[in-house]
């Protein structure tokens, strides 16, 4: 299983939401990179960015935070947050960004989740954000009238190879993550599942490789130092 600490951005800085509440962010540091590169120190080949002002105004405000990032570190970068066209997509992927999430814009227009598979293939990957069984939008503030299970069939259907899926309700609240969840999408599709929201210990990193879950993102729990990186990275490879 592969380990994806995650980097939330904001204006320009390293910040988390408590379950989406951007009322309740906190900053652990005004350079990103500076996170990036520790991450990179413990082991880590892979990172996960959300752009947070991103996915609450379809905009691409952090970009060159993005590219400084991508330009300084080895790490295979995956990215999310307001990415609702063509153009933007483009734009990330001119700067090196690895693999780009689409969020809201898999949920509301499908004919444009078929187009960026067509053009970019395995560059693509979809986020579902999970709040009470329903997918959410525009950074968590809006809830939509797709199940999980609607969506994820759909997304298969069109070819879509990578989905993170994030419960909402564990999302920076530190009490684990749902592990029953993962292994039913797990069992139902085949699609590579990254979990997200919650995983807050190395009991979570073994129950989810026990899965054979493709990937695990780690946040709040590496900021706040309950799981070591380095530690949870070399569990999800035995």
């Amino acid at each position: 299983m592969n380990i994806f600490p995650a980097i939330d951005l904001y204006e320009g800085q390293a910040v988390r939401l408590y379950k989406g509440d951007y009322a309740q962010m906190t900053v652990y540091d005004q350079d990103p990179l500076n996170v990036a590169r520790k991450f990179e120190a413990a082991g880590a080949k892979y990172l996960h960015m959300v752009d947070l002002e991103g996915a609450r105004y379809g905009t691409t405000p952090n970009l060159k935070t993005i590219e400084k990032i991508v330009q300084n570190t080895n790490l295979f970068v995956e990215l999310g947050g307001g990415i609702r066209s063509m153009e933007t997509i483009r734009a990330y992927r001119t700067i090196g960004v690895n693999r780009v999430i689409l969020g809201t814009a898999a949920v509301t227009e499908k004919g444009f989740v078929e187009q960026a598979v067509a053009e970019f293939g395995d560059a693509i990957a979809v986020g579902a954000d999970i709040k009470d069984g329903m997918v959410a939008i525009k950074g968590w503030t809006e809830k939509s009238a797709l199940t999980c299970d609607d969506f994820c069939a759909r997304m298969q259907e069109i070819g879509v190879k990578t989905m993170i899926v994030t419960d909402i309700s564990r999302d920076g609240a530190m009490q684990g993550t749902n592990r029953a969840l993962y292994a039913s999408l797990s069992a139902r599709y085949s699609i590579h599942f990254i979990a997200s929201g919650g995983v807050s210990s190395m009991e979570d990193i073994r129950a989810l490789r026990a899965q054979k879950l493709y990937g695990a993102i780690i946040g709040k729990a590496y900021y706040t130092g309950a799981i070591d990186l380095a530690q949870a990275i070399k569990e999800a490879s035995v």
